[in-house]
């Protein structure tokens, strides 16, 4: 069967980045189990096994030369995909076969492989995140004081700048960063525990010497690259699940900050406002030629709805994991956890590239924006009238009586918005001048200063904590 006889992940063939895939690949996956029994080795030597120098050797001479063939057909056999790969690198390390996987369970080298794969997951998706608010805290800058209609409720509400209303953006993202690096930094290796967590079969191997036992989960949990103080303290067979509830949930959150800044982005091209990128020969409609469709705005949204989806099946796993384990979480975390990685992978790629080239459109904003203006503007115009002396709830009634003539004649007859025009022929407001109150910085309150300090007090820092990431970003399949 060639690649195209047989179904095909998108998030392999089309979505996920290199980097996320390679994590997630095979090869990654089981030449992390041999790593694992080559640090389980050379530790049960280092306390006084018979385990000799030969054997470590060898172990270590085949880290990465694995054949997967062979470990398929001892699996078709086996029905066990630990043991397939014990007897593959049986075979290619002959001497060291009597001690590959010694007194160890599956889990030693599934849950220890999973926790590291989640590790680099999680690191590689902060950086993306990292990268994205870095592009949006540019963007702010860059609109820091181009006044634009907010919204409340979706309908017209007090101005805001474009650059304000692009660290809602950040904020979202910075908050779901914030929750990456809670997960990176309380994230725990299973290390050395047992069949169900009691460490009894390495109890029997060093004579009942519990000494040993906690000194060969140290030096193991050491030996992968873990502080040794950074173990889960207890387990059953496996590494608590409700860990991987709250890696995916935490996933989910960074979803739905792309997700929301995706709408809004798709809300902004409807009103000609913002658009994403477009390139020179990219066709938006197959239909209707003229069109400009957020299409990488709605990739992100379509995956960002997939991964917060999977946010529930993790935990129903760790609700359902009868006394030390039950093995129907296998196949769920199969899908689950690389899923909820190589999607949330792929979104932030696009992320970062539609948060790269946002192209902005301010005569459109500001046209869009006056239509609306005088009537964020008839407070300042009440006000204008009760210092000239004018009862307040007399004016309140006025404007309130001119408003609704102009917002009906807007929304029946689809005119201008008169309402200046009203007010300019009513004698309350004769002598003030209405067009004063026209000027949208006057109505956006503290929006580019706030933005300057979030820049300054929130990107920044976090710009300095990842200068060292390649944040460049990567070709898309769009």
């Amino acid at each position: 069967m060639t690649t195209h006889d047989g179904y095909r992940s998108p998030l392999e063939a089309r979505y996920a980045s290199v980097a996320m895939r390679s994590i997630w690949s095979a090869q990654r996956k089981h030449s992390t189990w041999r790593r694992l029994w080559l640090a389980l080795a050379e530790s049960e030597r280092e306390l006084g096994l018979d385990i000799s120098e030969a054997q470590i050797a060898e172990l270590r001479a085949h880290l990465d030369d694995i054949d997967f063939e062979a470990a398929a057909g001892h699996e078709q056999r086996l029905r066990h995909d630990v043991m397939a790969h014990v007897y593959a690198l049986g075979e290619v390390a002959p001497a060291a076969r009597p001690i590959i996987h010694l007194g160890a369970t599956s889990q030693f080298v599934n849950c220890n492989t999973e926790l590291i794969l989640l590790r680099d997951s999680l690191s590689l998706i902060a950086g993306k995140v990292a990268a994205v608010i870095d592009r949006l805290g540019v963007f702010a800058t860059t609109y820091r004081d181009l006044p634009t209609l907010g919204f409340t409720h979706y309908q017209p509400a007090q101005p805001t700048t474009v650059g304000k209303r692009s660290t809602l953006w950040a904020y979202d993202f910075v908050l779901a960063l914030e929750e990456l690096e809670h997960r990176l930094s309380t994230l725990r290796f299973r290390g050395v525990k047992g069949a169900t967590g009691t460490q009894a079969s390495f109890l029997a191997l060093f004579n009942g010497d519990a000494a040993k036992v906690e000194r060969l989960d140290e030096l193991v949990t050491a030996r992968m690259g873990w502080p040794v103080d950074r173990r889960y303290a207890v387990t059953g067979q496996t590494y608590p699940r409700l860990v991987d509830a709250q890696i995916v949930n935490t996933l989910a959150v960074v979803a739905a900050a792309a997700h929301k800044t995706c709408t809004d982005l798709r809300l902004l091209a409807n009103r000609k406002e913002i658009e994403e990128p477009f390139e020179p020969t990219q066709i938006g409609s197959s239909a209707m030629a003229y069109k400009r469709n957020p299409m990488r705005c709605e990739r992100i949204t379509g995956m960002a709805r997939f991964v917060m989806t999977l946010a529930q099946s993790p935990l129903n796993t760790a609700a359902t994991q009868w006394f030390e384990r039950t093995l129907d979480d296998s196949s769920n975390r199969r899908l689950v956890l690389p899923e909820s990685c190589l999607a949330l992978d792929g979104a932030l790629d696009v992320m970062r590239n539609v948060t790269d080239g946002l192209v902005v459109y301010p005569a459109t904003i500001r046209a869009n924006l006056m239509a609306e203006l005088p009537f964020m503007a008839t407070e300042d115009l009440m006000m204008a009238a009760v210092r000239r002396g004018t009862d307040r709830q007399e004016a309140h009634e006025v404007i309130r009586t001119h408003s609704q003539a102009a917002a009906e004649r807007v929304k029946r007859d689809g005119a201008a918005n008169d309402l200046l025009d009203r007010l300019r022929a009513d004698a309350m407001f004769a002598g003030i001048d209405l067009d004063a109150v026209m000027d949208p910085s006057r109505y956006v309150g503290l929006a580019p200063q706030q933005t300057d300090r979030f820049v300054e007090t929130v990107v920044e820092p976090i710009r300095a904590r990842y200068a060292s990431r390649d944040l460049d970003a990567v070709e898309l399949k769009v």
